[in-house]
């Protein structure tokens, strides 16, 4: 895993070839980042290496006291379907993740 800390992005290659990266945006000045962007190549799909990405974003924000803020649907997935590590996100959105959830019923 490689992590390119000028354009907030840490990627993945093999062979000099890009196979998978995740873009992520600070917000402002406050202690919140963005997840913007996850992309795997079609042919590295269903390995888990969106997921890893994701967790390699996810550790970033612990090792630097951030949260998160999903806004990539592959992230967004993540979230939804992991609650277990959702202490890292952003209050507002976890409270609106956490009332959708009461509202239908769900986890």
């Amino acid at each position: 895993m490689n992590f390119d800390e000028q354009n907030h992005r840490f990627y993945i290659e093999e062979n000099d070839q890009l196979i998978g990266e995740i873009t992520f945006t600070p917000i402002n000045d406050s202690n919140v980042i963005s997840i913007d962007h996850t992309f795997v190549e079609e042919d590295h799909r269903g390995h888990g290496l969106a997921r890893q990405l994701v967790q390699t974003v996810i550790d970033y924000a612990k090792e630097n006291n951030l949260k998160i803020l999903p806004i990539c649907p592959y992230a967004k997935k993540v979230f939804d379907n992991e609650p277990d590590i959702r202490d890292i996100l952003e209050s507002k959105y976890l409270q609106n993740l956490t009332n959708k959830e009461l509202n239908h019923g769900s986890k």
